[in-house]
């Protein structure tokens, strides 16, 4: 066989094309490894400030030791662990962990938690309400993807916000885990909270977290509607900050009116001098930074869930006329979504 210089060339540039694939090869290893560890519910075990072994990790787990192990091991090989300082079999997180498991939320939840809409797309384009009804996301797996993803990208301009106000009762309404709760409580010890979350899985996994975090007596997990705020704000009276993280949208377009009452209730309950605290999604953003990322989450939105995503403009409006004085907009870390502050 000759091997001629076209052949020489292509090989040269396929060479190039591998050398360039970028992070994605890592991200797409380190999500699969994360969420099993998540499914396997060992997270909490396998997580910065702490060490373990494969006797505590298959204990968490219910598994066999040596097969806690080879998880391990494939953890270890990866670099997402490393051997602990005291020797012996005894593992650590890496110390961009947390960066590489923020990383990974976006290839969980653009993948995983929005499984249904890939799988099915075809019966999304042809009957949205049928499909719809036939096919239901994952709520636990959009909550920790979302959380994952929040860890790096929208969780600190939140929390730097509600720090700032030094709380003494929050409000998170789409609480999903209640992450945001268990670290404001952290760092206000005298504090109180409750989390409202519609999803049964999501509150289930906060009512773990929360006894593991030690705060059963301080953060209160409630099973319901944002909605239902419209009617019965007792959840959210009396608090200092609420925080809604990525819910309002799901209120809109068919449920707006709800949403205005939702927000006025929420400026009526807050205590005087408060804030409300909004983290949503903005549609379809063209700059080179947040574009690819602000597609797919606008497309999903839009052609698969059915809802409207508010522009900045159409959210400061609609917060004003709740009733709130200052409105402020923070542009995010995380691709198309807003901060938005409102002070009562």
């Amino acid at each position: 066989m000759t091997v001629t210089h076209d052949t020489h060339e292509a090989g040269r540039r396929l060479s190039t094309e591998v050398e360039h694939s970028g992070a994605a090869p890592d991200i797409a290893a380190a999500a699969a490894l994360l969420e099993m560890g998540d499914r396997l519910g060992v997270l909490d075990v396998i997580a910065p400030g702490r060490t373990f072994d494969s006797a505590e990790v298959a204990a968490r787990a219910d598994l066999p030791e040596d097969g806690a192990g080879r998880y391990l091991e494939a953890l270890e090989s990866a670099g997402l662990i490393e051997p602990a300082p005291a020797g012996g079999s005894v593992f650590r997180v890496v110390p961009d962990f947390d960066v590489t498991l923020h990383r990974a939320g976006y290839v969980s939840w653009t993948m995983n938690a929005n499984r249904p809409f890939i799988e099915h797309a075809r019966e999304f384009l042809t009957d949205p309400v049928a499909a719809g009804e036939t096919y239901a996301r994952d709520g636990r797996q959009v909550a920790v993807s979302s959380q994952w993803m929040g860890s790096l990208a929208f969780y600190p301009a939140a929390l730097e916000v509600i720090f700032n106000a030094k709380p003494q009762r929050i409000a998170d309404l789409g609480a999903g885990t209640c992450r945001l709760l268990i670290e404001t409580l952290e760092r206000f010890p005298d504090a109180t909270g409750v989390g409202l979350d519609l999803s049964g899985d999501a509150c289930e996994a906060a009512r773990e977290a929360v006894r593991i975090a030690g705060m059963a007596e301080r953060i209160t997990v409630v099973e319901r509607s944002i909605q239902s705020i419209a009617e019965d704000p007792g959840p959210v009276e009396g608090a200092d900050v609420i925080h809604a993280g990525f819910v309002f949208h799901d209120m809109m377009p068919e449920e707006e009116a709800v949403a205005d009452k939702v927000l006025a209730n929420c400026r009526e309950a807050l205590q005087p001098g408060g804030i409300m605290a909004i983290t949503d999604a903005v549609p379809y953003l063209r700059n080179d930074r947040e574009r690819r990322f602000s597609a797919i989450v606008t497309y999903y939105h839009r052609q698969f869930m059915g809802r409207r995503l508010l522009s900045v403009a159409e959210w400061e409006a609609k917060l004003r006329d709740a009733g709130f004085s200052q409105v402020e907009t923070v542009e995010l870390g995380f691709p198309t979504g807003r901060l938005f502050v409102a002070r009562r």
